[in-house]
C-alpha cells in the first residue's frame, strides 16, 4: 500500500513533462506544415544528382 504514495505523484510529474513536451513542440511550429511533409516525402529530387553520368 505504501507505493502507492510514490507512484501516484511519481506518474502525476510524469504526465506534467508529457504535457510541458507536447506544449513545446507546438510553440516551436513542429505542426505548422503536416500537409507540406507528407507530400515531401514522395517527391525524389536526389535520384537524379546519384545516378552515375553518362
Amino acid at each position: 500500500m505504501n507505493i502507492i504514495f510514490l507512484l501516484a505523484p511519481f506518474s502525476v510529474v510524469l504526465g506534467l513533462i508529457a504535457v510541458g513536451a507536447f506544449v513545446w513542440t507546438l510553440r516551436s511550429g513542429q505542426y505548422d506544415d503536416i500537409e507540406g511533409s507528407a507530400a515531401r516525402i514522395l517527391i525524389d529530387d536526389d535520384a537524379d544528382a546519384d545516378a552515375p553520368g553518362p
